[in-house]
């Protein structure tokens, strides 16, 4: 048997219950993105996207599948605890986050021992912080240095100046540097193009450092019952390569879905994880309500690819760990939102509303279940309301 977990990052559905508490009142990623005319997803209308509660929407008159919202219940609200919580470990506690950037005193020892001295050093848009720095790190040979509302230490530099191997291996030391209380959830490589402000540009290369996941989750529990653990994405990065047995590298979303359809005509037995990173990185947080909605027409179009091929034992999940509505404008930060859960597959039940349901740890235990793989995750398994 076979179960595909897709992640659209950051596809939130609506403001959480405690979104004030994130300061993330109003919140609503579908409901930007989905009023705009670039937004054109049958195949996930089709199945059951509004159906869900709250999407407030006419709905597909009979959906091709299972639905349900979930709800988060970790104390964050950033991709490391969303992917953990979705993967069975609900964070009780937050990582840390550096609001007035990071002691002095560890800066200090980073630089004697990576060689360059540190700019910027404050939550800030990544690329604001390439036009406000960019042009004094090429002068200075300087590492820019940044963090956000998230427990992200990010490291930018040009690659055309300071080789990507030198950049890689100033990120190793800093994860090996942050542990205890400045032990972030990931340190983030950030290389860059350009030669004045204005024309600085991110590139493919980069690469994610993050803590071991802080207890069991359904990877570990896969792995140990002897099933194939597939990440594609960035999913092998966020769960530190733990309970992985394959990874496939795609910094893109088309990347990503190729991945995806290049898996489907291969056997194996258990789950694929892809992560489609660019709703986040490339229209969430760049505010960007057109490119969202057309990313999202785009991952449809995979799907119209996609679900033809599925075999018989096939499953099929789609999901998100946080929101970042492109139209929320008091930050640039993620938001606190319910995310969707939609399941299909030749045997699973069509038109089965879940109605909302508390933990995204609800996914780990249900595709535990469905492979026929022992847990015990918080939220509890659905697996016996969905399947045929």
């Amino acid at each position: 048997m076979r179960v595909f977990l897709i992640v659209l990052d950051s596809f939130g559905i609506g403001e959480a219950p405690d979104a004030a508490a994130f300061g993330d009142e109003g919140a609503n990623t579908l409901a930007a993105v989905a009023a705009h005319p670039n937004f054109d997803c049958p195949q996930m209308t089709r199945l059951g996207l509004f159906h869900i509660d709250g999407t407030g929407r006419t709905p597909f008159s009979a959906p091709r599948g299972s639905f349900a919202r979930l709800q988060e219940v970790s104390a964050g609200k950033d991709t490391t605890v969303g992917h953990w919580e979705i993967a069975g470990l609900r964070s009780e506690q937050p990582l840390p986050t550096f609001s007035n950037g990071f002691p002095q005193e560890f800066l200090d020892e980073f630089s004697r021992r990576t060689g360059r001295s540190v700019l910027c050093n404050l939550p800030y848009s990544g690329t604001k912080a390439l036009d406000d720095y960019g042009e004094e790190a090429l002068k200075t040979g300087a590492w820019i240095v940044y963090t956000s509302a998230d427990s992200v230490f990010q490291l930018a530099a040009n690659e055309d100046y300071i080789p990507l191997e030198e950049l890689y291996a100033a990120c190793e030391t800093a994860r090996e540097m942050l542990t205890g209380p400045l032990g972030v959830g990931r340190v983030i490589a950030r290389p860059f193009v350009g030669e004045k402000a204005g024309g600085f540009t991110r590139t493919a290369h980069r690469h994610d450092y993050s803590i071991d996941p802080l207890g069991k989750t359904m990877l570990t529990a896969l792995q140990n019952a002897g099933k194939d653990v597939i990440s594609v994405g960035k999913i092998a990065d966020i769960f530190n390569g733990v309970g992985i047995t394959k990874s496939c590298h795609a910094p893109t979303n088309a990347e990503g879905m190729a991945a995806a359809l290049e898996l489907q005509k291969q056997p194996f037995d258990g789950l694929c994880f892809v992560n489609l990173v660019e709703f986040d990185s490339a229209y969430g947080h760049r505010r960007d309500v057109p490119g969202y909605a057309a990313a999202l027409t785009e991952f449809d179009r995979f799907l119209e690819k996609f679900l033809p091929g599925m075999e018989e034992n096939d499953v099929l999940m789609i999901t998100a760990d946080h929101g970042c509505d492109p139209a929320f404008t008091k930050t640039t930060d993620h938001t606190r939102e319910y995310v969707p859960w939609l399941i299909t597959g030749a045997g699973v039940k069509n038109g089965v509303n879940l109605g909302t349901r508390t933990g995204f740890d609800t996914i780990a235990a249900t595709v535990c279940e469905a492979l026929g793989v022992p847990a015990d995750f918080a939220a509890g398994s659905v697996w016996g309301k969905v399947k045929n």
